[in-house]
Formats: structure tokens, C-alpha cells, sequence
């Protein structure tokens, strides 16, 4: 503390050995300015005149002595409000400093309470506030309480001692809370406050604008009166508190303000990307339709607007032309399409969103999008106009398709007619729709059923389109010109192809292969001949040329080669008794010739039944299991008697 007192009047005060002796008004005045100095306690202010009276100092000195020790008294109590003055500025000074450093409001309001307890010297204080929404005032802050009920204390509105604060505006103060009946008691508040073990209490309003929303109180555990400067005191840090509630209600009202700005500018942005990325896709859109794309082209469209994994549906919901892996499609792919066609829109299953490929009410297929984040409006947007792109590329396709199949079969229809004219006017036309006559084609004839008969001629004009053949309904029958395999091939994939786009078995048979527009009609009947037979042999469903039916191919077949037959039927016992110089081929006839008995076949043969047994075996071995059953025992028999027929002379 700074010296109340100049220097110069220190030492006339106490001259030049130290401080007078309390001898007359002036030596006591030195005296008296020397326990200001040391802030002596207010007992130590009676020492001067006690040793005045024991010396026998005459009553007008003592009465001196008096006068300057009630002034000194004076002095020392003005120094000491002085101090706590400072004090309390200090701390006012403090808290408005927490205000401006824009610390949290919990940190505030804690170091207003603790200033409240410390510069009051109470044993409590505490801060309440009201909460509108349920109606009542609740304990925000405390410091210097002990127990638990009271911390935790809820006020209705209006009672205790804080709600004729809150009610009047005013600060209020009683030295005895139990005993004063200016306000309402209640069980619940008593019961926390007798816990507390409180006696007298002051609150003052924290007041915002013209209403107040809390209670800042300094409490006692014993009586106390609290002065006009206290209650000041205490008011002023009050309203340091409605401040700092009201700065964190504006603040929390910024930020949320600011929260609201920034979702509107992140949204108003995503929405900007939204639509930037539907725009892109559109374009991309028209520029695929424009320049002849593929539904492939729209799925990797999709796929860069919209990233993740694409896949196309057919109208069963089946991947095509398959799926990379299971992954790719939701876990019922047919279920999800049958709600998307249903409801027009896009259908979500976890990470799978599928669009329905729709012309009116038929449904085409589908495209699946697999990606784990959620998908905008607008990105669903994006995937079902990609389904309505996808539509129209196929309704092209297949308009242009079934042009272009009533084209290759008007072309076949008129090469199996009966008579060919203009066969390089046919030549011409066929090199305009991508196939060359002259060629070598397999010709193959399908047996279908007439009601899935259009979606076999469907795909067999595809597979035509696509290989570069033709493909047509002859006399209800479908018959494709394939180039480039040979019959039975060519059969087996065209049986496969066109079972699977009918859903039901389908027969065909193979001829050829036929070159020139001359040779289309001959191989045409010759496969229509073969699947006849196919049919016959109770093989309906299956597939096969004139080379696959054995013996039976030489008597549908145009010009078969019977050295082929033969060789097909024999080729490994020939070719092994030529390696080893055995004579198996004579064995066979043997066998064939005593009826299938090994022991007459070894009495022809001159040699031991097991021996016979054995080269039975062997031959067994080269043509396989079941050559001696009755069709194929036939077909070797024939091929053994062609064998001798065809041989040369000494053979």
C-alpha cells in the first residue's frame, strides 16, 4: 500500500531520533501517524492515550490525546474503504476483462461468483437463473457450498428469497432467512438451505433489458448485516453477469447464424455441383444418342457423373452380359426392378440403386448403381434419365435390328427359293448387309416352338448381324447362313443361342458348308433334313450335322463321303493295326460274322477264345465303352462292310 503521509511530515513528526514521545498534541499526533503507518489493528490506537493518563498527564491533554485518536481512527477507516474500494474495482476491472477476452460463459460466471465470496468475505455464493421452459429457477453456479441437495436445488418461481428478488427487480437482504417473513418459504428450499447450514442471505437481480433472469446471492452461516456498499458491490457484479449471459446468447446466436449461412452456402454449392454434374451427364446423354452409342456408352456416362460400379439388367434381372462379381447387384436384383418399374422411380437396397429401362409399360431391363453414400435427388435424376436414354438406345436398336432382319431374310427367303435369279444382283445385295455369299457358310434350320418362335428369330438375327450371315423364317422354321464354321459347330452354338433366348429346347440341324448363293438352298434341305432325323432318333432339343449322326448322315446326307465315315467310325483300330501290324479290323469281322460269339470267332479265326477276348478288349479300349451296343455295333458293322467295299485290292 502506498504511504498515506509526505515524508517531510514524517519527520517533523518524529524529529530526529524516531518518533516523539507522547508528550502534548503534537508527540501523540506522531505517534498516531506512525501506527497509520504500520496499519497497527484499532486496539493499538488506545496505547498513546493509556500511557498519557499513567504518566499523570493533566486532563486537557488527554483530552487531546482523544481528539487526535478518533482522527487518526477516521483516518485509518477511510484508508481501509479506500483499499476495498480498489479492491472491488480490481475486480470489477478483472471481470470485465474475462467479458472482453470472450472466455466461455461457465468460466465467467464461476469467476463472478468466486469474486462475490471473496470480496463480501460471505461463506457462500451462488447464481441462479430461470429456465422458461420448465417454469422454474435452478442453481447455475456455486462456490464455497458443501452440500449436494443444495447445489442441486430447484426454486419454484416466486418463492424463496430469489423470487421477491425476481418479482420486485430490487435487491433484498436478511440477516435471519428462517425467521424473516417478507418472502415465501417452501419445504424444499428450507430443507437446502438448513443442509447449507445458512443464516443470512443477499440477492440481487440479473436484470436483461427490462426483465430479470436470474438471482446472483451472498450467504452466510451466521447473522450478518450486509451494507449499502456490499449490496452495491454485489449488484455490480450481477450485472457483469447478465452481460456475460447476454454476450453468450448473442454469441450462440452468431454462431448458429453463421451455421445456418455456411449449410446454406455448403448446400447451395452442393447444389451448384448437382446440378453442373446433371447438366454434364446430359450432354453426354444427347452426344451418345447422337452419334449412334451403346447402352455400354451410358453406363460409363453414369459412372463418371456419378462414380461407383454399373451394371446393366436385362428384363429378368439378370446381368449382361454378366456381372463382374456377385457385388454387383443387390442380393433379389428381379425384385428391386419389379418395385422401380412399378413406383417410375429410383429404388434403393443398401449400396444398390436400381432404375427400371421402360418403352410404355414394357419393361427392358435395368440398371443397377452400387455406391455406399447417399444419393442426391438429383443424382437419382441423373440414373433414371440414363434408364430413359438406355430405352431409346434399345427401342433404336431394336427397330433398326428388325429392319434390318426383315432385310436379311427377305435376301435368304429368295436364295431358297426355287429358282435363283440374278445371283449377282444377290451377291450385291448380300455384301450391303455385311455378308459375302461366297463364303463358305454353314446352313442350319431350328425347330421352335411357335410360341417362343419370334424371340428364337430374334436372337438368331442377332447372331447373324453379328457373325455376318443371314438369318430368316422359312416355312416356319428358322434357318440361319453362318460363315466361317463347320455344320455340327455351328449347330451346337446356334442350339445353345436360341434355347436360351426361347426358354424352351430347341432342335437344329447343320449342312455345308455351302459357297456360292447357288449352294444355299441344297445345304438347306439337308439340314432340314438332319433335324427331322434328329427328331425321329428321339434326340429332339439336341444339335447335329450329317458327320454327328453316323451311318444315319449317310442316308440324309448330299454326296456324303463314305471314306470319312469310315474313318470316323474305325480311324483308331485302323490306325493301330497299321502301327503294330495286328490284324484287330479282321477280329471285328469275325465277331460280327458268328454273331457276336467270341468262341465261333475263334474257331474261324483258328485261334484261342481268349485271345479273341482280349483283341475284343483292346478294340474296346480304342472306340470306347458301349461299341457294341445295338446302334453303335450298326454303325461299326457298316462302316467294317464299307471298309472291305472301299479297300484296295489285296487289303
Amino acid at each position: 500500500m502506498a504511504d498515506p503521509l509526505p515524508s517531510s511530515t514524517r519527520r517533523l513528526a518524529a524529529g530526529p531520533g524516531g518518533p516523539a514521545a507522547p508528550s502534548g498534541r503534537l508527540g501523540g499526533a506522531a505517534e498516531y501517524f506512525a501506527l497509520l503507518l504500520e496499519e497497527a489493528a484499532a486496539i493499538e490506537f488506545e496505547g498513546p492515550v493509556v500511557r498519557a493518563r499513567a504518566a499523570g498527564a493533566d486532563s486537557a491533554t488527554l483530552a487531546g490525546l482523544e481528539g487526535v485518536k478518533l482522527l487518526a481512527l477516521q483516518v485509518r477507516e477511510a484508508f481501509a474503504a479506500r483499499r476495498r474500494r480498489e479492491s472491488e474495482l480490481a475486480a470489477l476491472f478483472d471481470t470485465a476483462g474475462d467479458l472482453a477476452s470472450l472466455r466461455s460463459v461457465d468460466e465467467v460466471l464461476t469467476a463472478i461468483v468466486r469474486r462475490a465470496r471473496q470480496l463480501l468475505g460471505t461463506d457462500v455464493s451462488y447464481l441462479t437463473l430461470h429456465d422458461d421452459a420448465r417454469g422454474d429457477t435452478y442453481m447455475r453456479v456455486t462456490d464455497g457450498s458443501v452440500s449436494a441437495r443444495f447445489q442441486a436445488l430447484r426454486l419454484p418461481m416466486g418463492a424463496g428469497l430469489g423470487g421477491l428478488v425476481a418479482q420486485t427487480a430490487a435487491p433484498y437482504a436478511t440477516a435471519r432467512y428462517f425467521a424473516d417473513p417478507r418472502f415465501q418459504h417452501t419445504d424444499e428450499i428450507n430443507g437446502g438451505v438448513a443442509e447449507e447450514g445458512l443464516v443470512a442471505i443477499l440477492g440481487v437481480p440479473l436484470i436483461r433489458g427490462s426483465r430479470v433472469i436470474g438471482v446472483l446471492f451472498a450467504a452466510d452461516r451466521n447473522e450478518r448485516l450486509y451494507d449499502r456498499s456490499e449490496v452495491s458491490l454485489l449488484g455490480s457484479l450481477a450485472a457483469h453477469a447478465a452481460i456475460a449471459l447476454d454476450n453468450a446468447r448473442l454469441l450462440e446466436e452468431t454462431r448458429s447464424a453463421l451455421e445456418e449461412l455456411s449449410a446454406a452456402t455448403r448446400e447451395l454449392r452442393a447444389h451448384s455441383a448437382s446440378v453442373e454434374r446433371a447438366a454434364g451427364a446430359h450432354d453426354r446423354f444427347i452426344d451418345i444418342v447422337l452419334r449412334g452409342g451403346g447402352v455400354e456408352d451410358v453406363a460409363a456416362a453414369v459412372t463418371q457423373a456419378l462414380g461407383g460400379q454399373i451394371t446393366i439388367l436385362d428384363e429378368h434381372g439378370r446381368g449382361t452380359p454378366s456381372p463382374g462379381s456377385d457385388d454387383d447387384l443387390p442380393p433379389d436384383p428381379a425384385a428391386a426392378l419389379a418395385r422401380a418399374r412399378s413406383t417410375g422411380r429410383t429404388v434403393r437396397d443398401r449400396s444398390w440403386w436400381t432404375a427400371a429401362v421402360t418403352v410404355g409399360a414394357e419393361l427392358l431391363g435395368g440398371l443397377v448403381l452400387r455406391r455406399d453414400d447417399q444419393l442426391t435427388d438429383s443424382d437419382q435424376r441423373i440414373l433414371e434419365r440414363a434408364a430413359l436414354v438406355t430405352a431409346l438406345l434399345l427401342l433404336i436398336r431394336r427397330t433398326a435390328s428388325e429392319a434390318e432382319g426383315r432385310v436379311r431374310g427377305e435376301l435368304l427367303e429368295e436364295l431358297l427359293g426355287p429358282a435363283l435369279r440374278d445371283p449377282d444382283g444377290l451377291r450385291e445385295r448380300g455384301r450391303r448387309l455385311g455378308a459375302d455369299l461366297d463364303r463358305p457358310h454353314a446352313v442350319l434350320v431350328a425347330l421352335v416352338e411357335e410360341r417362343s418362335r419370334d424371340r428364337a428369330l430374334a436372337q438368331a438375327t442377332h447372331l447373324a448381324a453379328v457373325r455376318g450371315g443371314l438369318a430368316g423364317l422359312h416355312d416356319g422354321r428358322v434357318v440361319l447362313c453362318l460363315p466361317g464354321e463347320e455344320p455340327g459347330a455351328a449347330a451346337t452354338t446356334v442350339c445353345r443361342e436360341l434355347t436360351t433366348a426361347a426358354g424352351r429346347p430347341v432342335t437344329v440341324g447343320g449342312a455345308g458348308p455351302a459357297q456360292g448363293p447357288a449352294a444355299v438352298a441344297p445345304a438347306h434341305s439337308e439340314a432340314q433334313r438332319c433335324a427331322a432325323t434328329l427328331v425321329a432318333l428321339g434326340r429332339a432339343g439336341q444339335a447335329a450335322g450329317a458327320a454327328e449322326l453316323g451311318f444315319v448322315g449317310l442316308l440324309v446326307g448330299e454326296g456324303r463321303d463314305v471314306q470319312s465315315f469310315v474313318t470316323a467310325t474305325l480311324g483308331p483300330v485302323l490306325d493301330y493295326d497299321e502301327r503294330r501290324g495286328t490284324d484287330l479290323v479282321g477280329t471285328l469281322r469275325a465277331w460280327f460274322d458268328a454273331g457276336g460269339s467270341p468262341a465261333r470267332a475263334a474257331e474261324t479265326l483258328q485261334v484261342h477264345v481268349n485271345t479273341v477276348t482280349q483283341r475284343l478288349d483292346r478294340v474296346g479300349r480304342l472306340l470306347g465303352r458301349g461299341w457294341s451296343a445295338p446302334d453303335r455295333a450298326l454303325e461299326v458293322h457298316l462302316a467294317l462292310r464299307l471298309h472291305r467295299l472301299t479297300a484296295p485290292a489285296g487289303a
